[in-house]
């Protein structure tokens, strides 16, 4: 029987590897972004893999979070990874902090992936229990920030971390795993060219991690390569 995984922000970077990654594993693959107009290569992958359905989906829209999952309401779930991410603008340290785009990043990075999972809820329960994954970041850990600064993006991935550990615990008795997962420094827009890993490394790394994950990781902040992050 085919897995099934939905992904959002899959049009780049890791996402975009993780539904390649998926795709290369024979799961049947359901990808969102913003606009498939503007995602060249999503659109490549589904002219050579009938196992991907492209949607479209802003996650900051929760009305359409909501009509998405009434459209898939027939769909057991595998898998849902919350991907969408933001970093927001870069320079903002203390003093300089731009409220707005807080906003938005957290509406975003932290608010959305709890609102895909009250969504399609009841999509993860049907056949066996599904795997909530939040892509989070090692920026969002108290325990590794030493260096101060990038108060936007790292209170966003702190406060993601809460929120998958609160649905670690209101899930546990479904069966249902939630998990916050570090892809490591990756070389994407958003990471940069200095990075230490490729997207397609980050990916095999992460779907590693979800494939040997067991029930009493859930609730855990774990990177790609299989270690268990402080908080």
């Amino acid at each position: 029987m085919t897995s099934t995984l939905l992904i959002t922000g899959a049009n780049r970077g890791v996402g975009l590897a993780l539904t390649r990654e998926y795709l290369h594993n024979g799961w049947q693959v359901y990808a969102s972004c913003r606009d498939i107009s503007a995602a060249p290569e999503l659109q490549a992958l589904q002219q050579t893999h009938p196992h991907l359905t492209l949607l479209e989906l802003d996650v900051t829209d929760h009305a359409a979070i909501q009509s998405l999952s009434r459209s898939l309401s027939g769909i057991a779930l595998d898998l849902l990874i919350n991907n969408a991410g933001y970093y927001g603008p870069k320079g903002c340290g203390f003093g300089n902090t731009d409220a707005d785009e807080w906003r938005k990043v957290l509406e975003i990075n932290t608010i959305a992936p709890l609102k895909m999972a009250e969504a399609f809820y009841p999509q993860l329960k049907q056949g066996k229990p599904g795997i909530i994954a939040c892509m989070s970041s090692k920026v969002g850990s108290m325990t590794e920030n030493t260096s101060g600064g990038g108060y936007i993006y790292r209170s966003s991935k702190a406060a993601l971390n809460s929120v998958v550990k609160s649905l670690s615990n209101d899930l546990f008795s479904e069966g249902i795993r939630c998990i916050a997962l570090h892809p490591g420094w990756v070389q994407t827009e958003m990471g940069g060219p200095n990075a230490l890993i490729d997207a397609g490394t980050s990916a095999k790394g992460l779907k590693q991690v979800l494939d040997r994950l067991q029930p009493e990781d859930s609730g855990q902040f774990i990177d790609y390569q299989g270690q268990y992050l402080p908080w």
